[in-house]
């Protein structure tokens, strides 16, 4: 949901930027429906958010599964209302290995997810978040962050967080060739639960104007582990504030106030 962009948002906001978050379909705030996490419908959803607030000149940021939403809202609506989108350790572009796609993850990984997760959710999320952390390689997080964010997964929708990761399976390849803005990648060197290999690497073979920004030693969840190499990257790419610039965030399986 939007609180886990909580080391992001008081840095964007002291650079002058007006900064909105808001909680996916099934997570957070927002109601738990039991259809529609596909990514044309959650890139709808954030459709919906950007006429409702009649945003223009906005960076959009995902995270994640949330770089899926950025990669199918601009393959999709176009970027009349956004001038940059950040892409931070992202599923995107195509995940799964297939044989037109040898560099993804084996679909039997997924499998597994979703077997996991429909046996005993709690437990899962107890093991998922050591590895998007990397708890144990280094000091970067305290046992209670790590807590915020299990706290966070397990508050979600059990449909929700099993049909969701069907999403991060879909092809963005075609998406991200539409792309006539500039992008920033941003992917930790050590992500266990999104390989910089599958992802982020292969991101500037299909983003015409892509800058690719790899964080060493950095996980999947960089945004708290690394929270000040990022927000430097992120400022550095976002400029100075157009007016006041709006920022979407949409995160992944904790992502960011209410679409329904």
């Amino acid at each position: 949901n939007g609180r886990s962009w909580e080391k992001q948002i008081p840095v964007l906001l002291d650079a002058g930027f007006r900064v909105i978050t808001y909680d996916r379909r099934g997570f957070g705030k927002s109601s738990h429906p039991s259809i529609g996490y596909d990514a044309n419908t959650l890139s709808s959803d954030l459709d919906t958010l950007m006429i409702h607030l009649n945003l223009q000149d906005a960076i959009l940021v995902g995270f994640s599964m949330g770089g899926a939403e950025v990669a199918r809202y601009l393959g999709k609506y176009g970027s009349h209302r956004v001038s940059k989108a950040v892409f931070i350790s992202a599923v995107t572009p195509f995940l799964v290995k297939t044989p037109q796609n040898e560099d993804g993850v084996d679909a039997s990984v997924f499998d597994e997810i979703r077997k996991k997760l429909k046996e005993d959710r709690p437990k899962f999320l107890t093991a998922f978040f050591k590895d998007f952390y990397n708890v144990g390689s280094f000091d970067h997080i305290s046992e209670e962050a790590v807590r915020m964010s299990w706290l966070f997964g397990i508050a979600a929708s059990g449909l929700g967080s099993v049909k969701a990761v069907d999403a991060w399976l879909e092809d963005f390849r075609a998406d991200l060739k539409s792309i006539q803005i500039p992008v920033l990648v941003v992917h930790g060197e050590l992500d266990k639960t999104v390989p910089i290999e599958a992802s982020g690497e292969r991101m500037k073979n299909f983003v015409p104007q892509c800058e690719f920004r790899p964080i060493s030693g950095a996980p999947h969840g960089l945004n708290w582990t690394h929270a000040a190499e990022l927000n430097n990257i992120l400022l550095e790419f976002a400029g100075r504030p157009a007016g006041v610039r709006k920022t979407i965030s949409t995160a992944d399986a904790q992502s960011n106030t209410s679409l329904h």
